[in-house]
């Protein structure tokens, strides 16, 4: 423990912060109190610690939550004190504990930061953030489409009307769905709103995907995302929205790391000699979670490159290219392995997308190394 330290734990809202100074020296319950979450009074405040804690090192915790990194932005900007994020899921909690209160949250994080009890996030500079909440905000747009698909799909079955010509949302299909009168003024003003609902969300998506091309062209993604694009499966989209979420390969010394973040490993249940091993843990990043399972139902095709994938691996290195053929190849056989034993399909594309984080990992930290190397050639 360290005796020049003030630890300060703090249960954040919208329009509040209640916040717990403990002493480093001294075993006493912190000094509790609470404070507007406004500029101007976290200013007052910060000042004021140091003037009472002067030659004394400064430390603020809280849990993720509404107001995400700019609350730690904000504290660090007005002063001499040092802000880590904690990951909320990671955070020891009382089960038998049925009273909670701003005040006991903030005094339990103070001392749980005090006995190093807690778990630090990775926290993205601004550039960084804006362009991962670009990439969820396209995500989000995705997933409405789909929800507004079904919901109009679900309007002509209703009725009676149901394609049989081929496949949904084709060309074919959506001019077949153009072409539909209504008898009942009410049905007619339905269709047209779910139709023009779904259109607006697909223009939305169009501006969002060339929002993400224009972000895979600065020249601080560009090589991630173009050593990414090589590999089956892995649009430029893909790649953005993978490299935003992930930002810092540096911080995985291993890829069973990245696995884990990503909550791609398997839950274990020990006790004695008893181990049980269930599911993906689903904890961590669920957006770049939910991307790489999409990816991974590419990998049940044979091995090959289309006009398509050739194009984008136009002009990248050669060894990104090695890397995605031999990932093409190693997972390829793992989906139909399992599928072949009995597994079901949605379990090896599970086992499929996490083996590609390995491969994943490995391009991105070569990518990184290579891009040191030129640095330091060009300096």
């Amino acid at each position: 423990m360290n005796q020049d330290t003030i630890w300060i734990g703090i249960d954040d809202h919208k329009l509040s912060l209640s916040v717990a100074v403990l002493d480093g020296t001294s075993e006493a319950d912190p000094v509790i109190k609470k404070l507007a979450n406004e500029d101007g009074a976290l200013r007052r405040w910060v000042r004021r610690l140091e003037r009472h804690h002067r030659d004394r090192e400064i430390r603020i915790c809280y849990e993720a939550g509404p107001n995400g990194f700019s609350l730690k932005r904000r504290l660090e900007s007005f002063g001499s004190v040092t802000v880590e994020v904690m990951a909320p899921s990671l955070t020891p909690r009382r089960t038998g504990q049925r009273v909670k209160t701003d005040k006991r949250d903030a005094s339990k994080l103070a001392h749980l930061y005090r006995a190093g009890e807690l778990v630090a996030i990775a926290t993205p500079d601004e550039s960084d953030e804006s362009a991962r909440d670009l990439g969820r905000t396209f995500q989000q747009v995705k997933q409405e489409i789909l929800r507004k698909r079904h919901h109009l799909l679900k309007f002509m079955t209703r009725r009676g009307r149901v394609y049989r010509d081929g496949q949904n949302w084709t060309l074919k299909h959506r001019q077949w769905l153009k072409s539909q009168t209504w008898d009942e003024w009410a049905d007619e003003v339905s269709f047209g709103e779910l139709l023009t609902g779904l259109r607006e969300l697909e223009d939305r998506r169009l501006r969002l995907e060339q929002s993400l091309q224009r972000l895979a062209e600065e020249e601080s993604r560009s090589l991630l995302v173009g050593v990414l694009r090589c590999f089956h499966g892995i649009d430029t989209t893909a790649a953005v929205i993978l490299v935003n979420e992930i930002f810092e390969i540096e911080r995985f010394e291993t890829p069973r790391r990245l696995m884990s973040y990503l909550g791609l490993t398997s839950g274990v249940d020990q006790s004695g000699d008893r181990e049980r091993r269930g599911g993906i843990t689903k904890t961590g990043n669920r957006f770049a979670r939910f991307t790489l399972g999409q990816i991974a139902w590419h990998y049940r095709h044979k091995p090959s490159v289309g006009m398509k994938l050739k194009k984008r691996r136009e002009g990248q290195p050669l060894w990104a290219v090695a890397i995605a053929d031999r990932a093409h190849q190693r997972l390829c056989r793992r989906y139909w392995a399992l599928v072949n034993r009995g597994k079901p399909t949605h379990k090896a594309v599970t086992a499929v997308a996490r083996e590609l984080v390995g491969f994943i990992w490995e391009a991105l930290v070569e990518a990184k190394r290579q891009s040191l190397t030129v640095r330091r050639v060009a300096a």
